[in-house]
């Protein structure tokens, strides 16, 4: 690692009558005659630092921006935005490595980018994370949980995007069962009795993909690595789509209508699977059961019917696909990130606490548009 007195040393290019002697142009005559090493990030007290007539703003905050980022400053994202594909390119590069070197040189043990995941370390180094991400990241592994769950890149890229990423899974996977079994009640009323395997079958593969309704839909700071050359046209596409099609676009990264449609169908396959196959296991559940209790009691064998297996998931696989899909893309991409987080910020009791009404009330409705959806279709029957 390099000292202080070497980078004092370092030559610093004379001013000129067409190049004048400003912040930003000391600091790129600098990262263009010495690369900055991953193994040698620069102290904020640095004397490098120190000759400039004002630090690096770090907390400066994108803009907000629904279509493409772009280049320009007048494009961007929030702390929740997330990056696209490509890595960063220009200025925003430039201004992006430099900021997060800065971060990672004030901290007490200095780090490296060896310290880090490698798919942070690597866009960092491309110029893709600016330094507050940089900074959120070191708070976040200053806390034990967080810092296991960092190590996984899914969860990584979520907690950057939203560091109550997991306040929202618990709040969804809480109180799923408590207001999809009200639900349940509401619209079967007297009937809830008679039609207890139906209410347990909607329960059980609900909770299962409360989860990944939280989980696919959440608008994410991507790490991806760069795509390989000789990948498909599909892919191309898909890559450079957002996890969320409502995320704000940090500067640098661009997200067309297109690609943000992409990410609306990209998502409704995955919570199609994720549907089906949890319908699979609650109705198949259910079915025994229903069997068990037939076996013991001969007067519900004449009342009870097996709930269809194969008909009932693929209904469900479709509604997540549509409903849940289009409802939790709104939730997290709109409300929450474009609406709730700038209105309170550094609130986050307060922001938890409306989240936590806003998405119950999201569970609930979702829950009557279900029993409503599988009697239209005809995969559960009013009994009488």
């Amino acid at each position: 690692m390099f000292s202080s007195a070497f980078v004092a040393a370092l030559p610093i290019p004379a001013p000129s009558s067409s190049c004048p002697t400003t912040p930003s142009n000391c600091r790129n005559r600098f990262l263009r005659s010495f690369p900055v090493d991953q193994r040698c990030p620069l102290s904020l007290t640095s004397p490098i630092q120190r000759r400039h007539s004002h630090p690096v703003a770090r907390h400066v905050r994108p803009v907000f921006s629904l279509g493409d980022g772009g280049n320009s400053g007048n494009s961007g994202g929030s702390p929740g935005g997330g990056g696209g594909g490509g890595g960063g390119d220009g200025e925003d590069a430039e201004r992006n490595r430099m900021d997060a070197f800065l971060v990672l040189g004030q901290v007490d043990a200095v780090r490296t980018l060896d310290s880090l995941p490698t798919d942070l370390a690597a866009a960092i180094q491309a110029g893709r994370v600016p330094g507050w991400v940089v900074e959120k990241y070191l708070k976040l592994e200053k806390n034990g949980v967080f810092r296991w769950l960092l190590q996984f890149g899914g969860f990584r890229e979520r907690l950057l995007a939203d560091d109550l990423f997991l306040t929202k899974v618990a709040i969804e996977c809480g109180v799923g069962i408590f207001t999809k079994t009200a639900a349940e009640l509401e619209r079967r009323r007297e009937k809830f009795t008679k039609e207890l395997d139906f209410v347990f079958a909607d329960v059980v593969m609900a909770i299962i993909a409360d989860f990944m309704l939280v989980w696919l839909p959440a608008p994410t700071f991507s790490l991806k690595p760069p795509l390989a050359i000789n990948a498909g046209a599909v892919s191309k596409f898909f890559y450079g789509c957002p996890d969320n099609a409502f995320q704000v676009a940090m500067a640098g990264t661009s997200y067309s209508l297109l690609q943000r449609a992409g990410a609306v169908v990209r998502n409704g396959a995955k919570l199609f699977v994720v549907g089906t196959g949890a319908s699979l296991i609650g109705t198949g559940v259910t079915n025994v059961l229903i069997n068990i209790r037939k076996f013991f009691d001969k007067d519900f064998a004449v009342e009870a019917e097996d709930v269809p297996v194969l008909s009932t998931s693929v209904a469900y696989g479709v509604y997540m696909a549509v409903s849940s899909n289009l409802r939790y893309q709104v939730l997290a991409g709109v409300i929450e990130q474009r609406i709730l987080e700038p209105m309170f910020h550094n609130q986050k009791l307060q922001l938890s606490a409306v989240c936590f009404v806003v998405r119950t009330g999201n569970t609930f409705l979702g829950s009557l548009m279900w029993v409503d959806y599988a009697r239209w279709v005809g995969v559960q029957k009013i009994r009488e």
